[in-house]
């Protein structure tokens, strides 16, 4: 059973992977950006799904599994949520959102993976814990001015 729930949660998370990047290069507006969003989201739920069945079927090897799941797919709930509900200042919401729950996958994918792959496995695994923050943070930042600079650009001046 647990060899189900892990091929699922691998397949799920290449799918995301690969959809985030779509999504992030996409024109933002309705056809590539909003299907690639969709399909990321809808596998997140699966990884998330998955990772939290695995980690407390597996607790004590992969109890980090667990709050890396619900931290991360917190972030993709509201990215997500932001984009469909459309509340107040919405954009900042989902972009932080989106690219945030990205950073997440990203990381889970490095820590349960680097062990396994030569040359990587020398360095301390605690860097590839804070290496995808530190890398994605700064361009979370530079998405969201780029937003609000361009948003002032469209307003009429009075």
């Amino acid at each position: 059973m647990f060899s189900l729930f892990l091929l699922i949660h691998i397949i799920s998370g290449i799918v995301c992977l690969v959809t985030g990047i779509f999504a992030m290069s996409a024109k933002k507006r309705k056809g590539t950006h909003t299907l690639a969003g969709e399909i990321y989201h809808g596998s997140y739920v699966f990884v998330f799904f998955t990772a939290l069945i695995m980690s407390i079927l597996h607790w004590q090897e992969s109890q980090y599994l667990f709050y890396i799941a619900l931290f991360s797919y917190g972030f993709a709930i509201v990215g997500y949520a932001a984009v469909k509900k459309k509340w107040r200042n919405w954009m900042g919401s989902h972009i932080g959102g989106m690219l945030g729950s990205y950073i997440g996958i990203v990381t889970a994918t490095l820590v349960v993976n680097i062990p396994r792959i030569p040359v990587l496995n020398e360095f301390p695994v605690l860097l590839f814990w804070f290496l995808p923050s530190i890398i994605g943070t700064p361009f979370i930042i530079l998405v969201g001015r780029k937003r609000r600079s361009r948003k002032k650009l469209c307003q009429p001046r009075i």
